[in-house]
């Protein structure tokens, strides 16, 4: 298959045209290679974090590690939380929510070393958040075949020996079937720096009739990391899917999610934000899907790019024949920071049916006038009230995470880098 093109509408505005992937190698982590203190310290501080969890699995460069099993009546009542294996065999269990798939999905299929599985049963609730940690860190691979060997410049430029650089296929499988209801949070992380890698994960959500779940998915690469991240989930017959996904490193960050409203009665609601600085390049792409009657859908995306950074939203309702009374509505709104910074948004209605209700809003603008004079009016200085607009901006996205455990890593993770752009002190902001 060709690798996608800039051609193409879903990539439109992207620098997918510059990816070369003799330049990269899979990462050859096997079950006893040695974890990083990095990463390490990373899990550690998750865990913290995240007291009240159900279980935490640790995934090095896509192969999952031990199983730190919070609640000891997981297992007890079903809940399968590992590898491939844990799921004794069971056949053709990739590929049932993610249908087809553009060549990077191919990748994945052919790379991924293994399967995060998360499995509950029928009429199960599982109270705390099982957490999935992604350490994409490993050497690559060794080429099969001897590379040419590169120009001096060519090595200084691309800041890996030959040129090679590691790329890791995460793969997770979360499966909740009839009835039951389950958090699952899921962190894609790297050392920081600005070493190149290439990260492609692919993640299918499937949420069986009447189920419930809430998921959230962090990324927190380091700069110099291409992260092209597809995830697709499907909702069944009076089920419930909330999402929100948080881009946040990496030199280009795509995150493309497809929710199927499948069943009568189902609902999705996704949310997801990303903040640019310096050169970043933030991609987002959704799709609310909806093939049955009387399913609803809600988005709401919401970013803002300073220095040079550019941020690319494009989003798709679509209503197929059949699905009448489906009520959906998408919303993307963006900060542009910095003069050389720049915000793309297209919001986009695909509708087949007569009696629906659907909407989308889009905008893209500097930090609102009104709110900076009313700051300073109270006799904030100018760069303070700048920082606790952009902060609000932020936080009224993050405290409506659908696992509310999770919200004080999320402020975290984003007050971190909103500190970094613009000088921002946490405390007092806050206080």
């Amino acid at each position: 298959m060709p690798l996608p093109s800039e051609k193409e509408e879903v990539w439109r505005y992207t620098p997918i045209d510059e990816l070369r992937l003799d330049e990269f190698a899979p990462t050859a982590t096997s079950a006893a290679a040695p974890v990083s203190a990095s990463a390490q310290r990373f899990v550690v501080g998750v865990a913290a974090d995240l007291p009240e969890r159900g279980a935490l699995l640790g995934v090095l460069d896509g192969r999952p590690l031990t199983v730190s099993v919070q609640d000891a009546q997981l297992s007890e009542r079903g809940v399968r939380v590992g590898g491939l294996q844990v799921l004794g065999g069971e056949p053709d269990v990739l590929g049932r929510v993610l249908t087809g798939g553009d060549a990077l999905v191919r990748l994945n299929d052919a790379f991924h070393p293994d399967v995060v599985v998360v499995d509950v049963p029928a009429r199960t609730v599982v109270d705390g958040p099982i957490v999935i940690v992604h350490w994409c860190s490993a050497e690559p691979a060794e080429p099969a075949e001897p590379a040419e060997p590169a120009e001096p410049e060519e090595q200084g430029e691309r800041g890996e020996p030959g040129g090679v650089a590691p790329a890791s296929f995460p793969r997770t499988l979360v499966r909740i079937a009839q009835g039951a209801s389950a958090e699952v949070v899921e962190i894609v992380a790297g050392p920081p720096g600005s070493a190149r890698s290439l990260v492609v994960p692919v993640t299918e959500l499937s949420v069986a009739d009447g189920a419930h779940l809430s998921y959230v998915g962090l990324q927190v690469l380091g700069a110099g990391a291409w992260h092209l991240a597809r995830l697709a989930a499907v909702a069944g017959r009076d089920a419930t899917l909330r999402t929100f996904t948080v881009g946040l490193g990496g030199s280009y960050d795509r995150s493309r999610t497809d929710a199927l409203a499948d069943g009568a009665g189902s609902s999705t609601e996704l949310r997801s934000a990303y903040l640019g600085t310096g050169d970043q390049i933030h991609d987002v792409r959704t799709l609310q899907d909806h093939a049955a009657p009387h399913t609803t859908s809600d988005l709401l995306c919401k970013g803002a790019v300073a220095g040079t950074s550019r941020s690319v939203y494009s989003g798709l309702i679509r209503v197929r024949r059949g699905a009448v009374r489906t009520e959906a509505f998408q919303t993307n709104h963006n900060l542009v920071l910095d003069a050389g910074a720049h915000a793309d948004s297209v919001p986009n209605l695909d509708i087949q049916e007569n009696d629906v209700r659907c909407s989308h809003a889009s905008t893209v603008g500097p930090i609102d006038e009104d709110q900076r004079y009313y700051l300073e009016s109270r006799g904030i200085p100018p760069s303070r009230a700048e920082q606790l607009i952009v902060l609000g901006f932020f936080d009224d996205i993050v405290e409506r995470s659908p696992v509310p455990s999770a919200i004080g890593r999320l402020r975290q993770e984003v007050g971190l880098r909103l500190a970094d752009t613009l000088g921002l002190d946490l405390e007092g902001a806050h206080g």
